[in-house]
C-alpha cells in the first residue's frame, strides 16, 4: 500500500530545496575566494565561470606576500588585544548596567533608562567624539578603540530583557539568604542567561574585529593599526597597482586581495559554530512570554 503524500511533506521538501539553494548562493562566494587564493595567477586571470578546485599549479605565494608585510602580524596582535580586552570591558559594563536597570529599588532608574535609550537616537557626531577622545588623552592609543564604545545601548537592552525573564522569586530568595547584588548577578543571573550572553559576545566580537574607521581617525602610528585597517591600506595599494601596473603585478594584486579576505575573516568565522546553539535562543529572549 502506497503511503499518501501530504501537503505538509510537499511543503517541507520544497522548503528544504529552497534553503539548500539559498545556502549555496550564500556560501559559494566564500568558497570561491578561498579556492582562488590558492590558484595560479595566470590561470586565474584566464579562467571564466565557476571555480571548484584551485587552478594548477597550487600556490601559497599570495599568503607569503601577505604575511611578509611588516604590519600584518602586528595588526593581528593589535586586533587580538582590542578583541580580548574590549570584550572583557564590554561584557562587564553591559551586564552591570543591565542588572542595575533590572533590579528594583535604585532611585530614578526609569529616568536613567530613558537617558540611556536617548543616546541610541541622538549623538554628537564624529567631531565631538574625536575632541572627547583627544581631551581624554586617548589619541594614538588602542584604548581609543575600546573605551568610547565600552557599552552598546542596544546590547544592554537585550541583556536587560534577559535578566527580566529570570524569576523574581530567585532573586528574593537569594536576598533573604544574605546574598549581595554582585553575588546575585554572578551566581544567578549570568548562569541563567548564557544564551543571551553568547549572542552579545558575538555582536561585540564581530564589531571589534571588523572595526577600522575609528582606528583610521584616532591612530597615527602604523604599528598600532588593527588588522582590518592594515588590510584596507594593502587593498588600496593593490588597487593602484591593478589600475596602473603591468599585467603580472595586476594579477598578483588580485590574488593578494583574495588572500587578505581569507586572512581577515576566517578567524572570526570560526566563532560561529561554537555560538550557533545559543544564537537562536538568545535573540528570542523577551520576544515570547509564557
Amino acid at each position: 500500500m502506497k503511503k499518501k503524500i501530504t501537503g505538509y511533506q510537499v511543503f517541507s521538501l520544497i522548503n528544504n530545496l529552497f534553503m539548500v539553494c539559498i545556502s549555496f548562493v550564500t556560501l559559494y562566494p566564500v568558497y570561491y575566494v578561498v579556492i582562488a587564493s590558492f590558484s595560479d595567477t595566470g590561470a586565474l586571470s584566464k579562467h571564466v565561470g565557476a571555480l571548484w578546485l584551485p587552478l594548477e599549479p597550487f600556490t601559497l605565494k599570495a599568503y607569503e606576500t601577505v604575511f611578509s608585510h611588516p604590519l600584518v602580524l602586528s595588526g593581528y596582535k593589535n586586533t587580538l588585544f582590542v578583541l580580548v580586552v574590549g570584550l572583557l570591558v564590554n561584557m562587564s559594563l553591559t551586564m552591570l548596567g543591565a542588572f542595575c536597570l533590572t533590579i528594583k529599588g535604585p532611585m530614578l532608574s526609569d529616568a536613567i533608562a530613558m537617558m540611556i535609550v536617548f543616546t541610541m537616537y541622538f549623538s554628537g557626531g564624529i567631531v565631538p567624539k574625536y575632541l572627547n577622545v583627544r581631551d581624554l588623552g586617548l589619541l594614538n592609543s588602542l584604548w581609543a578603540l575600546i573605551i568610547p564604545g565600552a557599552i552598546g545601548v542596544s546590547n544592554m537592552i537585550i541583556m536587560k530583557s534577559a535578566f527580566k525573564n529570570v524569576p523574581e522569586s530567585l532573586v528574593e530568595s537569594a536576598r533573604l539568604d544574605g546574598a549581595s547584588y554582585l553575588q546575585i548577578l554572578v551566581k544567578i543571573m549570568m548562569p541563567l542567561t548564557k544564551a543571551t550572553m553568547a549572542v552579545i559576545l558575538l555582536y561585540y566580537g564581530v564589531s571589534h574585529w571588523n572595526a577600522w574607521f575609528e582606528a583610521s581617525i584616532y591612530l597615527q602610528d602604523s604599528k598600532l593599526f588593527p588588522l582590518q585597517l592594515v588590510a584596507r591600506n594593502i587593498l588600496n595599494m593593490t588597487m593602484v597597482v591593478d589600475e596602473t601596473g603591468a599585467d603580472d603585478m595586476a594579477q598578483m594584486a588580485e590574488l593578494i586581495k583574495y588572500a587578505l579576505i581569507v586572512v581577515s575573516t576566517v578567524p572570526i568565522l570560526t566563532l560561529y559554530p561554537f555560538l550557533q546553539k545559543y544564537f537562536t535562543k538568545g535573540v528570542m529572549i523577551g520576544a515570547v512570554k509564557g
